[in-house]
């Protein structure tokens, strides 16, 4: 919705590289364990579509 990622073709993972200071909302194919304990330490939620 937002546009960040043009190509949605190929599955996205994200993954847990880096910190996160704000909460946010990320939905996304699949998650590494490290990205999804980042995202909920932040306050935010890590949402599979």
């Amino acid at each position: 919705q937002m546009g960040i990622i043009k190509n949605l073709r190929h599955p996205v993972k994200v993954l847990g590289n880096g910190d996160l200071q704000v909460p946010l909302t990320v939905y996304a194919q699949r998650f590494t364990h490290s990205a999804k304990e980042k995202i909920e330490a932040s306050g935010g939620r890590a949402e599979v579509i």
